[in-house]
């Protein structure tokens, strides 16, 4: 069942962080103790100048009104409680070094080394890390394709099925969903799959923290069964950037396990910033998270036939990607027919028309629209984009790209903690076609590993890195500049 805006008399409305911080940057306390800006006294001028002095005041560390991240017993805990309240969770967990820190507590404080695990190929490079982390095997399973868009949707319940009967063995199962695009997968299926086989269940939905809140969207991890997700509160919602959440449920997940791990992957010096934003966004979406979806929905989904009028461009549409379901807050729009790359079409609508979007691929651009925007912000993108296809809708259509993103991956030679700490040669991209990869190569956005480590490198993966960052696109790997070079493993 989806998540009722509670009323405000409800615990719901309580943000117990926020409210200690507020109290306590009003009391005349004299700090001899971090950060060394002491309540801001110590900032930049020019910045205090800009932003006001009370956020620095509320730039905090661990004291005993304001509790520690890693043993709470005061108003971090209870703010954790709420949490877990609004996200039908047993347990959650604040993190401040993002999604990316939550992928790797979830798959450390599950795994063993040499477990083996279920998990997308097309997974974020921080999942993989994890596998690196943790020792565990990965078994790559490989997601749907929209042939006609090259576009990557999910995985689907037949393919994870059929991975369980495969690999008994296997002790968990790790899903993305939503993805970049906003393409969500049956959770509820996959689950239900795998708790029959007694298997546990991760989802990485960092960028599903509104999912819960609103009955038209799809279901969220914890409302499908999953064991433990993380989420991205910053990355929809009003948490601060860096700011995530990692829910746990039900008995198949050692809390204490869990616990360990985030002692280790979380900073000790925890921002007290972010975690306030996080007792706030939480609170916000708990009272008003229905109402604010609602208006936020209902406009995106009026863009989205707008833009679909406009000659030249095409807004993917839920229709495309079934069987899978579609966030409806996630727009991407492909240019191609307007004889413009992604990247392009990106740069022309920031210098030329102060639009910012999300992301840029070869031929779309993305954009998100969550709750902050309205319809003021939907018309300026909406006269944006009839000013982009006005002024190259008639130079004829981009040439399609002969290769797409490599989806024909390689049978794992090494696992990828063996590759990574493989004695290793530099060899250069362009020479390193049937070479075993120790390192990670990857387009940004969306941050899918093209080469992992322990992968043979192929013809297809190199071909299409080179094409890429002719296009313009960001390669992030190391020694990922021209002329390009690679670690691989010395044979």
């Amino acid at each position: 069942m989806k998540h009722r805006t509670s009323p405000h008399n409800s615990p719901q409305s309580r943000a117990p962080l926020f409210d200690a911080l507020a109290k306590y940057i009003k009391q005349p306390k004299v700090p001899f103790h971090t950060p060394g800006h002491k309540q801001g006294k110590g900032i930049d001028k020019a910045w205090r100048r800009l932003v006001g002095d009370d956020i620095f005041r509320m730039d905090l560390t661990v004291l005993p009104e304001t509790d520690c991240l890693f043993h709470p017993t005061g108003v971090i805990k209870q703010a954790q409680a709420l949490a877990a309240g609004a996200y039908h969770a047993d347990k959650s967990y604040f993190l401040i070094n993002g999604s990316t820190g939550g992928n790797l507590s979830m798959l450390m404080g599950v795994l063993f080394p040499g477990d083996r695990i279920i998990v997308p190929r097309h997974t974020h490079k921080s999942v993989i890390a994890g596998l690196i982390m943790s020792g565990a095997l990965p078994i790559y399973i490989h997601p749907e394709v929209n042939q006609e868009w090259g576009l990557i949707l999910n995985v689907s319940p037949e393919v994870v099925e059929k991975a369980l009967i495969k690999n008994p063995d296997a002790r968990a199962v790790f899903v993305s969903s939503p993805t970049y695009h906003g393409i969500c997968c049956d959770l509820g299926k996959i689950v239900k799959l795998s708790h029959l086989n007694d298997r546990i269940v991760m989802v990485d939905q960092a960028h599903g923290p509104h999912l819960l809140f609103h009955p038209s969207l799809p279901a969220s991890a914890m409302e499908a069964g999953a064991d433990i997700c993380v989420e991205s509160s910053h990355k929809i919602i009003s948490g601060l950037t860096q700011a995530s959440m990692l829910h746990v449920k039900g008995p198949n997940i050692d809390i204490r396990d869990l616990e360990e791990v985030l002692l280790l992957t979380q900073s000790t010096s925890p921002s007290y910033l972010l975690l306030t934003s996080l007792d706030l966004a939480r609170r916000q979406m708990a009272l008003e998270g229905r109402n604010l979806l609602e208006k936020s929905i209902a406009i995106s989904v009026k863009l989205r036939s707008s833009i679909n009028k406009i000659k030249g461009l095409y807004c993917l549409n839920p229709e495309d990607v079934k069987p899978f379901k579609l966030d409806p807050t996630k727009l991407t729009v492909f240019v191609d027919k307007l004889g413009l790359t992604g990247y392009q079409a990106s740069k022309i609508l920031n210098q030329k028309y102060d639009i910012q979007a999300e992301m840029a691929d070869w031929d779309h651009v993305a954009f998100i629209f969550s709750i902050a925007d309205g319809q003021s912000e939907a018309d300026s993108l909406l006269r944006a984009l009839k000013a982009l296809a006005s002024s190259h809708y008639g130079r004829g259509p981009l040439q399609k790209l002969d290769i797409q993103f490599p989806s024909n991956y390689p049978a794992m030679s090494l696992t990828p903690r063996e590759a990574f700490f493989a004695t290793y040669k530099m060899v250069k991209l362009k020479e390193a076609v049937g070479e075993i990869s120790t390192e990670f190569f990857t387009v940004y956005p969306p941050g899918i590993p093209v080469i992992v480590p322990g992968e043979r490198i192929t013809h297809e993966a190199v071909e299409y890195l080179e094409t890429m960052k002719r296009l313009g696109a960001i390669l992030v790997g190391p020694e990922s500049g021209q002329p390009g070079r690679i670690r691989v493993v010395a044979q």
